[in-house]
């Protein structure tokens, strides 16, 4: 990191700071829902998880479909729509 102006500093250092902040956030996350990963573990995981987007040709209306296999189990309260409400 190469940044030369007082502009530029602060913001490299407000992203690191927020960065920080959600994982912090995703690591009390876990350990509340008693999902026993690391950040970085459930991070991976969901690198493979595929999210599909359909669209219905007759009433235009669109579907998202998140396909969630088997070794994603230990994750699939972070793909509950109640999950993300007030914690």
């Amino acid at each position: 990191m190469f940044h030369f102006t007082r502009r530029r500093i602060e913001a490299h250092v407000c992203i690191c700071f927020v960065a920080l902040k959600v994982y912090k956030e995703l690591e009390r996350l876990l350990k509340l829902s008693d999902i026993n990963m690391s950040v970085d573990k459930v991070l991976e995981l969901a690198k493979t998880i595929v999210t599909i987007q359909m669209t219905l040709p007759q009433s235009k209306q669109t579907i998202n479909k998140t396909m969630l296999m088997k070794r994603h189990q230990r994750i699939a309260p972070l793909f509950a729509d109640e999950f993300w409400g007030t914690r």
